[in-house]
């Protein structure tokens, strides 16, 4: 599944650039992530998920695997698994920054959250990617070094996971509603009718 979203870079695009290539800069950034190492250009972490009452937790690494500083073009490279072997995700992320950062995400996804769909899918991820750009322009914009130091550092535990079902909001709403009243009409019909013949 391919995936294309961009922002504007809230920063000169040389510190944009600079600041997406460091994990523990943008870690912090990242709704329901955690940092645990960086070892050059690999890393790892959890990714915490919530999908309706069922949570999961994913584990893996990633690495950048190519990078232009001259274009300001990176690709990365990441997957993980869930703990409990309710599903994989793996992802490519290949990002540009000028003016605007582009970025594009080929991604693959088993388990529970791929019965979202596709659509909803780029919904929800639409949204992460505009928190995650409203993060990175706070980031960015501290001039305070302690305050930037206290963000770089390791071990970034979210007070909570991210919830999909939560962020994609009202386009769920949308695909729910039908559902349920036709459910519920089906249901109306059926004690009506077992009212009539009694």
């Amino acid at each position: 599944m391919k995936l294309t979203h961009s922002f504007t870079a809230p920063a000169p695009a040389e510190e944009v650039w600079e600041a997406l290539l460091d994990p523990e800069r943008v870690a912090p950034c990242l709704p329901g992530a955690t940092l645990t190492s960086v070892d050059g250009k690999t890393f790892s972490g959890e990714v915490k998920v919530k999908l309706g009452p069922v949570q999961l937790l994913y584990r893996g690494t990633g690495e950048f695997v190519e990078i232009d500083p001259v274009l300001r073009r990176a690709v990365m490279k990441a997957a993980g698994k869930d703990t409990r072997g309710n599903g994989t995700a793996s992802a490519v992320v290949t990002f540009q920054v000028g003016d605007t950062v582009e970025v594009e995400t080929d991604l693959s996804v088993t388990g529970r959250p791929a019965q979202l769909g596709r659509g909803l899918i780029s919904e929800v991820s639409g949204k992460l990617v505009d928190q995650f750009a409203e993060c990175l322009a706070s980031t960015l914009g501290s001039v305070d070094p302690d305050e930037v130091a206290q963000q770089q550092h390791l071990r970034v535990v979210p007070d909570e996971p991210i919830d999909l079902i939560d962020t994609a909001g009202v386009p769920v709403l949308k695909r729910v509603l039908p559902v349920a009243a036709a459910v519920a009409a089906v249901v109306l019909f059926v004690v009506l009718r077992r009212r009539r013949q009694r």
